[in-house]
């Protein structure tokens, strides 16, 4: 009882640590790339530039951090990333030149690199050991909420101080609450006492072979799969609206429906978290990888009508495969090394990501809602690729037991 409590508050301060990481640098261009260009005399083009700066930097750095992870746990990985998104946020809110707000965005980079998921699964790894699939999904039910809670925060103190101090706010509070509640609520690695009494016994933290051929078959195939996932989500979160509005929806609707795709990654994420926790992590990543290519002929089948349909799918198997990203690794490989292959397939991943905006925009301007041809084939390749997955015949097969 005492172990179970425990493990509810870890996910809690950390689902609650992710929320603010997520909500004050993922998704603050959203709110601020307009206010931010006519402040500089640009467009909206420089500041998500910086952003997509901000992207590749972070995967450069993943694999260190990953690394760090492993070997001394990540709650000091973790604090320490609360630190420099201050440190980024303040730089931006300071910042008088283009020069000095790409600065801003790069150290955001860095910290997006020790304090995003990829950093809280393989904590949550170092801590748990195999049985840490049910605190992955904790932590994305949670954090799965950023822009929700997020997007309106920073829009209000936009509103009401400007964007400025919408930066310097969200510095704050990462000093204030973001870093005690990583230094002092994340316990230190490894707590494997924790674990159910009837998970399979870790292999050894850090040896040569959990390092040994790393970019391995199927390394190969999920370091592909993720690429094209994260593509497909930040290509969405970029420009659904517009493509609901090339389909034949309004502007009022394509935005009304745009909105469904939050609350539809809650909902893959708690039937990730109920039924599907019952079998093996690659079912559910094959199931979800399939969702988008599927809303996507339901679009082209019928047009308008049914983009709620495509909404609601698209964000229920976005939502499922963030867990996946976490948790089918650790079900293929264990945790030994997890930190170092999550910071290796986040590398591709956010490549991908740092493309989707612009590589999209330019697939619309010329194709115009048949853009979504392009998402779907790559959500196909995507999903065949983790259909070759194999599980690993022994000793790193994931306990569901949670």
């Amino acid at each position: 009882m005492r172990s179970g409590s425990r493990r509810t508050g870890v996910i809690l301060a950390l689902g609650g640590a992710q929320t603010l990481a997520w909500g004050s640098t993922y998704y603050l261009p959203a709110i601020l790339a307009v206010p931010m260009g006519e402040t500089m005399g640009t467009t909206t083009g420089p500041i998500y530039g910086a952003f997509s700066a901000a992207l590749v930097l972070s995967a450069l750095l993943g694999p260190a951090a990953g690394r760090r992870i492993d070997r001394f746990g990540g709650r000091d990985v973790l604090a320490v990333s609360s630190l420099v998104f201050a440190v980024g946020l303040a730089t931006l809110g300071a910042a008088q030149s283009l020069w000095m707000l790409y600065a801003g965005w790069l150290i955001l980079g860095i910290g997006m690199a020790m304090g995003l998921y990829e950093a809280a699964f393989a904590t949550l790894a170092g801590i748990y050991g195999s049985s840490a699939r049910g605190a992955i999904t904790g932590i994305t039910l949670l954090a799965g909420l950023a822009s929700t809670i997020c997007w309106p925060i920073t829009a209000l103190m936009e509103a009401e101080m400007g964007w400025r101090a919408a930066c310097f706010a969200w510095a704050t509070v990462h000093v204030a609450i973001g870093l005690p509640v990583n230094r002092f609520l994340i316990p230190a690695m490894p707590v494997q006492m924790e674990a159910p009494a009837d998970a399979p016994p870790d292999p050894p933290r850090n040896t040569p072979k959990a390092n040994a051929g790393l970019w391995d078959r199927n390394m190969v195939l999920l370091a592909f799969a993720f690429t094209t996932t994260w593509f497909i989500s930040t290509a969405m979160a970029a420009h659904l609206p517009r493509l609901l509005q090339d389909s034949g929806a309004t502007a009022a609707g394509a935005i009304a429906i745009a909105a469904l795709v939050g609350p539809a990654q809650v909902a893959g994420r708690l039937l990730e978290f109920g039924l599907l926790q019952r079998f093996h992590p690659l079912l559910s990543a094959r199931l979800a990888g399939a969702a988008h290519p599927l809303g996507v002929a339901g679009l082209a089948l019928f047009g308008a009508p049914a983009a709620i349909f495509f909404a609601v799918v698209h964000g229920a198997g976005n939502g499922i495969l963030t867990i996946a990203k976490g948790t089918v690794p650790l079900a293929l490989f264990g945790p030994s090394g997890y930190g170092l292959r999550q910071g290796v397939l986040s590398v591709p991943a956010r490549f991908g990501q740092a493309a989707a905006p612009f590589v999209f925009a330019l697939a619309i301007d010329r194709y115009g809602a048949s853009a979504l041809l392009l998402s779907a084939t790559l959500g196909l390749a995507g999903t065949t690729a983790l259909l070759f997955l194999r599980s690993q015949p022994s000793g790193s097969q994931v306990s569901t037991a949670d």
